[in-house]
């Protein structure tokens, strides 16, 4: 049980990031939950619920012993970071309302979870892959459709819920596209004539109606496309070309940033691209090799 103050300063913080800093629906959701999960625990820590006096006294055991609760229950390394952070933003901005000092939260770092390196799909598995997914429905339509989706992915760096979140009054791609993707954060992609291509021959073969303000891909019920139709799709097409278990619609973004870089690309032009707002995460996702890197710097940055 959280107590009724701290429970209306919890929705004044997330009421405020949503103003000030445009935090999307489902982070608010995400930071609730991670806020929320600290404060009852703390309630039930302490012997009951407490106002922000538990916040006040809260000593560096009590946030161990939060972390060791949360990683018995299998919360992720990674997880509990965000989880963390989620603290860390509540309480030093209502540490800066209340007036108190709130270091013991700031001050907090989780454990360093093993980070997962991608395994983005060569350039010539890339190109096999939107092959197989446009021959594996046996609507023509439906193949289209896929393979549309597909090329988004691969040629544009989309997100599967970015592709998907695509709406019939872009069934004629434009040049560059205005995508919003993870955060409410606001990106321009330019369009390849493949995927115009891919996008207009899907929008030629369906059968069903688009309209201009609903989803440009649909399922055959007419509904928004299911992100899982289109894995399971992707499943089957890596199955057939012996791919690993790793090929999925994600891996397709992976490759989309790794060929870029290994072209030669600048990776501040793909972390623009991605959309990422750390260059830290576009380094993540390529998979060059270091020495491929250091000839990219070396041509962005020569040497006297």
């Amino acid at each position: 049980m959280i107590a009724p103050q701290l429970s209306a300063a919890l929705e004044d913080w997330l009421a405020q990031g949503r103003a000030r800093r445009g935090l999307a629906t489902k982070t608010s959701e995400a930071y609730r939950a991670d806020v929320a999960a600290f404060l009852v625990f703390l309630a039930r820590h302490n012997g009951g619920a407490e106002g922000t006096e538990a916040l006040r006294r809260m000593a560096s055991s009590d946030l161990r012993a939060f972390m060791a609760h949360e990683r018995e229950r299998g919360l992720s390394a990674r997880s509990l970071a965000r989880r963390l952070s989620a603290i860390r933003g509540f309480c030093g901005w209502l540490a800066s309302r209340e007036g108190f000092d709130a270091s013991v939260a700031l001050s907090a770092r989780g454990p360093r979870g093993r980070t997962r390196l991608p395994r983005p799909l060569t350039p010539d598995a890339a190109r096999d892959m939107i092959d197989a997914v446009e021959t594996d429905a046996a609507e023509p339509w439906v193949a289209a459709r896929d393979a549309a989706v597909v090329t988004l992915l691969y040629g544009l760096g989309l997100r599967i819920s970015e592709a998907l979140g695509l709406r019939g009054a872009q069934s004629d791609l434009p040049a560059t596209l205005r995508i919003t993707g993870k955060g409410g954060k606001e990106r321009v992609v330019p369009v390849l004539p493949a995927a115009r291509v891919a996008v207009a021959d899907y929008v030629r073969l369906c059968p069903l109606r688009i309209a201009k303000d609903g989803p440009l891909f649909l399922g055959v019920q007419g509904g928004q496309l299911s992100p899982r139709l289109v894995q399971r799709s992707m499943e089957r097409a890596r199955m057939r070309l012996g791919l690993p278990a790793t090929a999925t619609p994600h891996a397709l973004r992976h490759s989309f940033a790794t060929h870029l870089l290994a072209a030669g690309g600048d990776l501040r032009a793909i972390q623009e691209l991605l959309g990422h707002a750390s260059l830290s995460t576009t380094q993540g996702y390529t998979a060059v090799e270091v020495g491929q890197l250091l000839d990219v710097y070396d041509k962005a940055h020569p040497r006297a």
